[in-house]
């Protein structure tokens, strides 16, 4: 284990992504999103492919034992991205980022629903803290159901951002229950390829001819994308999860200067509250984790023989 690696693989990783995000919202007041998931999934399969064959685990990553397990996986994730991508062009990227954060306090939720994981009440407590956050958040924007002060396009940006979130919630169970038989490369390639197809579906809906500097930003993207997903994975490799995981929490600073800088976005003190509920309802959900871990590891080491 090398936690400080683990940790500047995570902070690369967090980065690349919302590079990648910045780049699909820059193209989005005129590219659709289903063509924005295809060329972040089209163009990220290059760089994994040599990723895994660099690593000699080319074969592993094509390897499959559960076919339809990647296509239920790559279709709710897919989701999940193109969800994320159409709220980038209606919200701005600290909230978008800020919202996304809901994603792993439902995969708790959903962790217990279809996997029967025990969840007790302070990890319940902790999610119902981020909910709360998430809340907070989306408040000013849907406040267009009732009074009508604020723009429709702002509350969909904003319904569009947590049906992503919860698509990539699923996607997580689906993937807990692909680590019992796949490897890691399996997953990340045939998720890439999967995506890439299913993308496809949205090509009778609208898709446009990109100009060179959009074909440009896009192609980008899914180069990045495939970056971000190798640095996230090393990360993992390289330290415990409960090590680098609080870190995707910086992704927040990186929005934030993104948004400010380049698309002049300026946050709230609403969102701003919220997303530090969420995030210390995040970082509590993954601190009693590695205590139950940590239990477990007693637990076994206990009931094993000793001399």
């Amino acid at each position: 284990m090398r936690p400080l690696r683990g940790i500047s693989f995570k902070i690369a990783s967090v980065l690349v992504f919302i590079v990648m995000a910045a780049l699909i919202k820059a193209t989005s007041g005129h590219v659709p999103p289903g063509q924005a998931v295809f060329f972040r999934s089209l163009f990220a399969i290059p760089v994994i492919v040599a990723w895994l064959a660099w690593r000699n685990e080319l074969g592993a990553g094509l390897r499959t034992a559960q076919p339809m397990g990647h296509v239920w996986r790559g279709f709710v994730g897919t989701c999940a991205m193109g969800l994320g991508f159409a709220g980038l062009g209606f919200l701005p990227l600290p909230e978008v980022t800020a919202i996304g954060y809901a994603a792993p306090l439902l995969t708790v939720v959903f962790a217990a629903m279809f996997l029967g994981e025990n969840v007790r009440l302070f990890r319940m407590s902790a999610v119902a803290l981020g909910l709360a956050g998430v809340l907070i958040v989306l408040s000013p924007r849907l406040t267009t159901l009732t009074d009508g002060q604020v723009q429709t396009a702002e509350a969909l940006g904003a319904t569009l951002v947590l049906g992503g979130a919860v698509f990539a919630a699923l996607a997580q169970v689906f993937v807990r229950r692909l680590v019992m038989t796949e490897t890691t490369s399996a997953i990340v390639f045939w998720f890439s390829a999967t995506a890439t197809i299913l993308s496809l579906v949205t090509l009778p809906f609208g898709w446009v001819v990109p100009g060179p500097a959009e074909a440009l930003m896009l192609v980008a993207a899914g180069l990045l994308g495939g970056v971000g997903q190798i640095l996230l994975t090393t990360s993992y490799r390289e330290a415990d999860a409960s090590v680098v995981a609080p870190f995707e929490y910086v992704s927040m600073l990186f929005a934030l200067a993104f948004g400010y800088f380049l698309f002049d976005e300026v946050p709230t003190l609403t969102m701003l509250t919220g997303a530090l509920l969420i995030v210390t309802a995040g970082i509590l959900i993954i601190w009693r984790e590695r205590q139950l871990g940590l239990e477990r590891a007693r637990q076994r080491k206990a009931m094993t023989p000793q001399g």
